[in-house]
């Protein structure tokens, strides 16, 4: 095991991030219920161990699209933000069915970039993040998608679940999705492409690399995780970024794993987080 993996298991708090093409069938698009439970067991698993988890979850737009029968992702806003109201609530419902059977109860937080650049309304968030993991409680998070527009959106989940991290101080930020990790090249199109099993410095060769494959399903890419490497970082929180084929990994990764790409945190020292916040 790479010393710098056993940071990880000196972590307390931490956030995981999966994105909707993580929680589909990638043969219908459609919500993989198995999935969802195991990613809702090794959570839960996380909690009884004395973990402080919190949860950033996509798919809402994705789940409305499915129950009120839309075929494929819409392009208006408007139609998007229909199917992330009915989404949000059918997918929350689903989480806190599965919790229970548990004995764990969840809470659901819609953020946006108003929140994390707001001083008061970042201090209430905080607060009520403190108070739910004080109280047992899992935090469900995703953006605010039903009244998210240009100004207020943050965008991306990967970014998202980097500014929760940073938010409440976590140790460790796992990214999972449907990407191995990083890797020199786009492996979907060099096959002489190499995997990168750690990163100690983001620069701007790094950043270059921010190549991969998308699916039509979430939002993110490369381009986001590096984005959230850099702001996890800089607040002192490491980083992983995994495949999401099987939310087992969740568990394998908290004990040092060497699977995924590693990003050391670098702490600045002279940052200021209220401002480092407001600046996002």
């Amino acid at each position: 095991m790479s010393s710098l993996r056993n940071r990880v298991q000196d972590a307390k708090r931490i956030v995981v991030k999966v994105g909707s093409s993580s929680l589909t069938c990638p043969e219908t698009g459609r919500l993989n219920f198995d999935k969802l439970e195991v990613l809702v067991r090794q959570i839960s698993s996380l909690h009884n161990a004395g973990y402080d988890v919190v949860l950033v979850s996509s798919g809402a737009v994705m789940v409305g699209c499915q129950y009120l029968g839309i075929h494929r992702k819409p392009h208006s806003l408007s139609k998007k933000q229909a199917c992330a109201a009915v989404g949000q609530a059918r997918l929350m419902m689903l989480y806190q069915k599965l919790f229970s059977e548990y004995g764990l109860n969840c809470g659901q937080l819609l953020l946006t970039k108003y929140t994390v650049k707001n001083q008061k309304d970042r201090f209430n968030a905080k607060n009520t993040f403190e108070e739910l993991l004080d109280l047992g409680v899992i935090p469900i998070v995703n953006e605010n998608d039903t009244i998210a527009t240009d100004e207020l959106e943050i965008g991306d989940n990967d970014t998202l679940s980097a500014l929760v991290a940073a938010l409440i101080r976590a140790d460790l930020l796992i990214l999972l999705s449907d990407i191995d990790g990083l890797y020199t090249d786009d492996p979907t199109k060099n096959p002489e492409a190499e995997f990168i099993d750690e990163v100690l410095e983001l620069d701007q060769a790094l950043e270059s690399l921010a190549k991969g494959p998308s699916s039509g399903v979430g939002t993110g890419g490369m381009t986001t995780k590096i984005h959230a490497a850099k702001i996890a970082g800089a607040v002192g929180c490491d980083m992983i970024i995994a495949n999401a084929k099987d939310f087992r990994i969740i568990e394998r990764l908290v004990s040092g794993s060497q699977e995924g790409t590693f990003f050391l945190s670098h702490r600045k020292p002279y940052c200021d987080f209220d401002e480092f916040m407001e600046e996002l």
